[in-house]
């Protein structure tokens, strides 16, 4: 017979199974769907500053679009358009401004513009240029200095270009070359180091990168850590506790919804539950807790979306 005791056990092991499972179950982080945005669009470029998030530019309705997200309402609007319609930009803030730096006009012109956006005047204006003329690079922020990193040059060729600009002097200057030249790459920052991920080659999704390089701007140096454990570009990727993010991607194959992270402390990538919708050429911008994930194609190439899905690690 039985002993009730030893049901009692039976039934403690399985309730802490049960609990383990649902925290591990949890740690995958989960993910939200938000408002759409008003447009559907690709190869965008997305922010957040002061609480709400900006999308801006991209193939689709407009090239000069820019969209507001408020959270807290979870209500869009359009703000003042970019001076000029850009695809494949970069986009950072600093010192309470936007600026989108470099990007393609027209189909594919790579461009060394950078624009500086006042949200409390609702209003551009034209900054110094990048020396370096690309599209389909990635840019961070390290205290208040903006970096600029790869990209398609105008000669059509991958350039490891990193460059550095200075908003309160408008000075760009140049630093040690990316050692992987790339387009089409994320990049997030973590502990005053910039970490350049993924990517193509040339322009050619056929020929994706896992490729994972450190920058410390202290030492002007890069160095090689743990690669992707999936190779992607026209992938987006946000910085929250001390993690790197990366968000889709594509390939000949399709487009991805792989969530995956980099913890530059343990040198170690995880997967997170994926995303709802795969797509490519999509913005991530973090706010509190919370990364956003916005717009993208859902097949290779030209397609386009007005996805606003929130991910919660």
């Amino acid at each position: 017979m039985i002993s009730k005791r030893f049901i009692q056990t039976i039934l403690i092991l399985i309730t802490l199974a049960s609990g383990l499972s649902a925290a591990n179950a949890q740690s995958q982080g989960k993910w939200d769907t938000r408002a759409p945005m008003p447009s559907s669009r690709t190869e965008v470029a997305a922010v957040e500053l002061g609480g709400k998030i900006y999308v801006i530019g991209g193939f689709g309705r407009s090239g000069d679009l820019v969209e507001e997200f408020d959270p807290a309402t979870n209500a869009w609007r359009r703000r003042a358009s970019l001076p000029v319609p850009l695809h494949h930009a970069g986009a950072v803030a600093a010192g309470g401004k936007i600026y989108v730096i470099g990007g393609y006009s027209g189909r594919w012109d790579a461009v060394d513009t950078v624009h500086e956006y006042d949200p409390s005047a609702d209003k551009w204006r034209t900054r110094a240029p990048m020396p370096t003329a690309r599209g389909a690079l990635a840019a961070g922020v390290i205290g208040d200095k903006i970096l600029a990193v790869g990209g398609v040059g105008r000669d059509r060729r991958n350039t490891g270009a990193n460059e550095q600009y200075d908003p309160a002097s408008d000075r760009w200057t140049r630093h040690a070359p990316m050692p992987t030249p790339r387009d089409h790459l994320a990049a997030g920052v973590v502990d005053g180091k910039l970490y350049a991920v993924g990517g193509r080659v040339d322009g050619s999704y056929a020929r994706n990168l896992a490729v994972n390089e450190e920058y410390d701007p202290k030492a002007d140096r890069w160095r090689t850590r743990a690669p992707m454990p999936t190779p992607r570009s026209g992938i987006a990727a946000a910085a929250l506790d001390g993690r790197i993010f990366v968000f889709g991607g594509e390939s000949p194959s399709g487009t991805f919804n792989q969530t995956e992270s980099y913890e530059p402390v343990k040198n170690e990538w995880r997967s997170w539950t994926p995303m709802p919708t795969a797509r490519h050429g999509l913005g991530a911008a973090v706010l509190g807790k919370q990364i956003y994930v916005l717009s993208g194609g859902p097949t290779p190439g030209g397609s386009y979306s007005s996805a606003n899905e929130v991910f919660t690690p």
